[in-house]
């Protein structure tokens, strides 16, 4: 698995566990070892460049995805063919933001958005409730367990 985390910002970011948490959710949706990821973290003016260009939507968002070749989760025992999945750009400092509301660190709420837009490359989205309560769960579940895990490893 290619798996490239660019930090452009002055914020520290914890690129090892960004690339583990990245290869845990592309293992568990049975992605082709194979394939290719890039994880780019921006200032807001970077981001808010890229919203109103891709969503045209005013300022800053926390993350956004990019897909490239369209892979779509395996199933077991059936892995998808290689590719590049694309790239996933995550604000740190909107990131830092929501953390502070939601009560958790910031590197937590980067996992999170991680575990977001790789989700959104695979194909899933929330624009309808069932949508969104089918990619929320999932996206619940990868972090939890894989923060499970990582108490673990170490």
């Amino acid at each position: 698995m290619s798996i490239d985390v660019l930090n452009e910002t002055d914020h520290r970011v914890d690129v090892r566990e960004l690339v583990d948490l990245a290869r845990y959710v592309l293992e568990q949706m049975h992605v082709n070892a194979r394939s290719e990821l890039c994880i780019t973290c921006v200032d807001p003016e970077a981001m808010t460049q890229l919203h109103v260009q891709w969503m045209d939507l005013p300022g800053p968002t926390d993350v956004m995805s990019f897909p490239m070749d369209e892979l779509r989760p395996g199933r077991e025992g059936d892995i998808t063919p290689a590719g590049t999945l694309g790239d996933i750009v995550v604000c740190p400092e909107v990131a830092s933001a929501q953390a502070q509301q939601a009560g958790h660190t910031t590197a937590e709420e980067l996992l999170l958005l991680v575990t977001h837009g790789i989700l959104h490359l695979l194909g899933y989205d929330h624009a309808e409730p069932e949508e969104e309560k089918e990619m929320f769960e999932l996206q619940r579940t990868l972090l939890l367990t894989y923060l499970a895990g990582r108490g673990r490893q170490h």
